[in-house]
């Protein structure tokens, strides 16, 4: 019995002896500077990014993300901001890229964004970020109509978003193209024009341009090169599909239009691409991270990249190709509608349901 009990006390010391020896100061102390990046490779090594930008104008920003922090990052693209919003209750996003405003404003509105003081925020014009900074833009664009210059003048074209109720237009060569109604730009244009008419005028607009257009499209890449290709007269589209058009080796012969820039109009539709980061995300410190790291300016040019977007922070020069240089034109020299980043967030759910009631989404020819 004796020699029973001389074990067990020596199994209890070896043991107490072991616990301790596992934890060393450093564990005990925890980090040093408590930086967000150091929280952030303790807690994890991963990033989920969802994006509804288009795949490679994000590919190779995520690249270098990983490269320069080693943050391995799970991306989901092509995701519809409502993702979000149905993943509240089990969230597996830490950060949503969007290429509108108004989903960001809508997805804020609703708390499925939450905030943060990150370094080098104050690059972003307030105008383009929340007041708790949830959300931001980085690159901007003009909504407009790239037109075929073999086919139409300038001077035969629509010049304004109301023009676009005329029937003249469906008459035109090959008439014009829009895209589908699910489509970002179209969201965002239509959000623009409910809050300058009201939704009954905007409505009629929606129904106009379905019955006039000869082209429906899934996206605006396809309308640039059907209007480079002689298919199409003129399209709607953002302003860098122009630039984009430019730069094709063939079918470049192409001009644009920035409508409604007289005294009496709205201004140019503009918009915004950006980032929110999202409440609850799994790796909420790599989301900081990655914040911080999109705002340093070399990563900012590299959210535009070959998107040819204009860049919101203007203390930075954008590289652009030689043959799109002397087509930029600098937002500040153009009219451009007066409509906040709320607003457009609070449109943003009414919108889509207007669209759809239209039966614009579902459609494509």
């Amino acid at each position: 019995m004796k020699r029973y009990f001389q074990g067990l006390l020596f199994m209890i010391l070896f043991s107490a002896l072991f616990v301790l020896a596992a934890c060393s100061p450093e564990e005990a102390e925890g980090p040093a500077d408590g930086s967000a990046e150091d929280e952030a490779s303790e807690e994890s090594d991963e990033l989920v990014i969802y994006s509804a930008r288009n795949e490679r104008f994000v590919e190779e920003l995520i690249d270098k993300f990983t490269e320069d922090t080693g943050i391995q990052v799970s991306a989901l693209h092509g995701v519809d901001p409502l993702q979000v919003e149905a993943e509240a209750n089990n969230v597996q996003a830490d950060i949503f890229i969007s290429n509108d405003l108004g989903a960001l404003g809508y997805l804020h509105g609703e708390g499925y964004l939450e905030g943060s003081e990150p370094e080098g925020i104050d690059a972003i014009p307030e105008q383009f970020r929340s007041g708790d900074n949830a959300y931001f833009a980085v690159s901007a664009r003009a909504r407009g109509f790239i037109y075929n210059k073999e086919m139409i003048s300038e001077e035969d074209l629509p010049h304004s978003m109301e023009d676009l109720f005329d029937d003249e237009w469906a008459d035109l060569p090959n008439g014009y193209a829009i895209t589908r109604g699910g489509n970002g730009g179209m969201i965002g244009n239509v959000s623009a024009l409910r809050h300058e008419w009201g939704d009954e005028r905007a409505s009629e607009w929606i129904n106009a341009i379905q019955d006039n257009a000869a082209g429906i499209y899934e996206g605006h890449g396809d309308i640039r090169r059907a209007v480079g290709a002689g298919e199409h007269s003129f399209g709607l589209v953002n302003n860098y599909y122009y630039h984009q058009q430019l730069l094709e080796p063939s079918d470049n012969d192409v001009g644009f239009i920035y409508p409604d820039q007289e005294e009496d109009e709205m201004g140019a539709i503009a918009n915004a691409a950006g980032i929110g980061n999202v409440s609850g995300g799994p790796n909420d410190q790599n989301a900081i991270v990655f914040i911080e790291w999109l705002l340093e300016p070399e990563n900012q040019k590299q959210f535009v990249g070959e998107s040819l977007e204009l860049l919101i922070n203007s203390d930075i020069e954008a590289d652009y190709p030689e043959e799109v240089q002397e087509h930029i034109v600098d937002f500040e020299d153009l009219k451009i509608q007066d409509m906040t980043i709320t607003d457009l967030g609070e449109h943003f759910e009414g919108t889509k349901e207007l669209i759809e009631e239209s039966g614009l989404d579902l459609e494509l020819r």
